[in-house]
């Protein structure tokens, strides 16, 4: 398991008390983004049996990817500072990937605490118009929870892991996107459950990182019609909209660096992306 962390020393040593408990016993490996509180300590006094690897700047989500190479173990779940796995969650999501080599990711359902209610998410994720059917989990997805989620190392970083360019936020759809072009499925999977308690403060560059990195990814990624198009529906946004306003002045700059690694995605993988987008704009 590999947990990136950044200055949440108290959120993550809850975390980690509730992960050494599991019954399955999971290796567990924090990544520090160099945090500045007094996280590494905490991690090396409180729980010797927690494996630490200190980064020497922030990575941000590729601390996640840094994780994994230095594990060998064949499955590897992702958790946060402020979230953890149900008891048995893991065996099951071990179980699935066992049963079924062409499965690259599991989506887990994911319960919000303290309240105990379904993450929103979850409904996009059961609601998928990819289906499922020949045995899988649930349907396959184009997206997922970034602290909700077990890959298979060997697809994981098959394709790289998540992309430097994004650094942090929605990094996920990239993934998705990714493995799906190398063949493997990303499937949900409402029988593993992760539970996330999120910081109830404001998150005031959340909006901004997402708008970003959704246009990143379609220039990553998808037909250059589409990147225009989004692209432009983000400068319109901006007129208005200063999360929007900020976003475009971040994307200009690493354009060069998005085009230099543009790869499209195979049609059918774009056809199910379209599918996706065409459900959740019907709902």
């Amino acid at each position: 398991m590999v947990i990136a962390t950044r200055n949440r020393a108290d959120r993550l040593a809850d975390t980690l008390e509730r992960l050494t408990g599991l019954p399955e016993r999971p290796s567990v490996l924090v990544v520090d983004n160099a945090s500045h509180d007094g996280t590494r300590s905490v991690v090396r006094e409180r729980f010797p049996g927690v494996g630490l690897l200190a980064l020497p700047a922030n990575r941000g989500a590729l601390a996640r990817t840094e994780g994994v190479r230095a594990l060998d173990h064949p499955y590897v779940a992702f958790s946060d500072d402020d979230s953890w796995w149900e008891s048995g969650a893991l065996a099951r999501a071990v179980g699935i990937l066992e049963a079924d080599p062409r499965i690259g990711l599991v989506a887990a359902r994911t319960r919000v605490s303290p309240a105990g209610g379904p993450d929103p998410l979850n409904e996009v994720l059961a609601g998928s118009p990819l289906g499922g059917g020949d045995g899988l989990p649930g349907p396959r997805v184009l997206g997922f929870l970034g602290c909700a989620a077990v890959v298979r190392r060997t697809a994981f970083l098959g394709v790289g892991g998540f992309h430097p360019l994004l650094f942090f936020g929605a990094e996920e759809t990239l993934l998705a996107y990714d493995l799906a072009a190398a063949g493997w499925l990303v499937c949900h999977a409402p029988a593993v459950t992760a539970v996330h308690r999120p910081d109830s403060g404001p998150r005031p560059d959340r909006a901004t990182l997402l708008h970003r990195n959704e246009a990143l990814t379609s220039w990553l990624r998808r037909p250059l019609p589409v990147a225009a198009r989004h692209t432009w529906r983000l400068a319109r946004s901006a007129r208005a909209d200063r999360a929007a306003r900020r976003a475009l002045g971040q994307l200009l700059p690493r354009l060069p660096a998005a085009l230099a690694a543009r790869r499209r995605l195979p049609a059918g993988v774009e056809a199910d992306i379209r599918r996706v987008e065409v459900a959740r704009a019907a709902g």
